[in-house]
């Protein structure tokens, strides 16, 4: 878990292909391979793809349709004032596309996901990464997807102010310095503090002027938009359009196949470890143990601004870390079937269909709520808004006809109420063939 680098397309994978020197492909695997098996042997529980990875084996025409920008990476101006650093001591950063036109004045703010580190060990090493220090962070970004300047890939908002924040502290952007110095091992756990510096910037940039803004985010940056929804709003004019898109971030608290609360007891070490309980919701802290606080179904119900989930039902990464970790699958009988759904028997589907009953009970209240939309499909994937292929294509994934970016569209203008849950597995043609190795 310590380096999940979550398929967001605006890494060092698609630079290659703008670069013809072999030389620096070669080096960039080399460099992957080696966080790959650091991570590995750092954390059991860890279950790596990046996608330099990932691609291999992902229908490719799903996934990439046209060629996006370039944007170049900022290091934030306010964070060493404000004490904010990723956690090796360097400077945190983001990627800025200025908005044009009728989105001269309308923001969208991506908050990049990465997995989360939970001992000394692990977090020391993912200091050594693009995720853990902006000495590592590319210097220009692709921006996909909801991020896209072509109105054909990102119909509703190409035209908009569009940020990707960098995530280098690896607790969702919600660590607080208290917890530092462990075991006399210099690490900073500012996530908090960076999140603050950066939307601070962004606010003097013209974002305090913005007349609509979406906080959007996937995986563990789709957990953080959620943490983070009203604190985005509120920072905001009140007259604004303020509304949260996160995606593949709704993580559930269920038993692993062995029956062992293993997703629970890592977010308890992250939550201790990085100091986490301050930035939750303060309601569900006051009720129940802290770490269970991190997982979405404990708190979205508190959050006022309006949310739009886009999960999948069968989340691929959850699937291999949180239902099926490595170490729930000793005898490894479910080795083809965690890797690729389609390898799965008929009592395997049934514990997968279970995890999505479970979403289906954790989803409940929230489907009740006027303001909120989902669309959650049946794919064996994860993080479905920073790719071209499953957020506006034509070949996306869709439900009633309706693709990912259409959905969101469609909720954010208020046009019409989405509240889309697609059958079971595997019901959907329109799902991507993804599978790993």
């Amino acid at each position: 878990m310590f380096l999940k680098m979550e398929v967001p397309r605006f890494n060092s994978l698609l630079q290659c292909r703008k670069r013809a020197k072999s030389d620096w492909l070669v080096a960039s695997i080399a460099f992957v391979l080696v966080v790959f098996f650091i991570s590995f042997f750092l954390d059991p529980t860890f279950d790596a793809f990046p996608p330099i990875i990932l691609l291999l084996f992902f229908d490719r025409s799903k996934l990439i349709t046209s060629p996006t920008n370039l944007v170049k990476l900022k290091l934030s101006s306010k964070a060493k004032e404000r004490g904010a650093f990723c956690l090796d001591g360097s400077l945190p950063g983001y990627h800025f596309d200025k908005g044009s036109g009728s989105g001269s004045n309308s923001w969208l703010l991506h908050l990049q996901g990465g997995g989360w580190c939970n001992t000394i060990a692990s977090c020391s090493a993912r200091a050594m990464t693009m995720f853990g220090s902006s000495n590592y962070f590319e210097d220009e970004v692709e921006f996909p997807g909801v991020l896209s300047n072509d109105p054909s890939q990102n119909p509703e908002f190409y035209n908009w102010n569009r940020v990707v924040i960098r995530y280098c502290d690896g607790a969702s952007f919600s660590g607080h310095p208290e917890a530092e110095f462990k075991n006399g091992t210099r690490l900073f756990f500012r996530g908090q503090l960076i999140w603050e510096a950066i939307m601070d910037e962004l606010l003097s940039m013209g974002m305090s002027d913005s007349k609509q803004g979406i906080l959007t985010g996937c995986s563990a940056g789709g957990l953080a938009t959620l943490i983070h929804c009203d604190d985005f709003s509120d920072h905001l004019p009140k007259d604004a359009d303020v509304k949260c898109v996160s995606d593949g971030g709704f993580f559930l608290n269920v038993l692993d196949v062995l029956g062992n609360p293993t997703m629970r007891s890592f977010y308890h070490d992250v939550v201790t470890l990085q100091g986490v309980d301050k930035s939750l919701d303060q309601n569900c802290v006051a009720k129940m143990e802290p770490s269970k606080c991190m997982f979405p179904q404990e708190f979205i119900n508190n959050i006022r601004t309006p949310v739009f989930l886009v999960n999948s039902a069968y989340d691929s990464w959850q699937i291999r870390n949180v239902l099926v970790p490595a170490s729930a699958d000793f005898d490894e009988s479910w080795a083809k079937c965690r890797l690729d759904i389609k390898e799965c028997d008929a009592s395997q589907m049934n514990v997968l269909h279970g995890f999505r009953s479970s979403l289906m009970d954790a989803i409940g209240k929230f489907n009740q709520n006027k303001a909120g939309g989902m669309f959650i499909d049946s794919c064996f994937t994860h993080c479905q808004t920073v790719t071209p292929g499953t957020w506006h294509s034509p070949t996306s994934i869709r439900i009633e006809n309706k693709t990912i970016a259409e959905s969101v569209g469609d909720w954010y203008f208020n046009r019409k109420p989405v509240k889309l849950i697609d059958c079971p597995y595997p019901c959907n043609p329109s799902c991507p063939n993804l599978k790993f190795t």
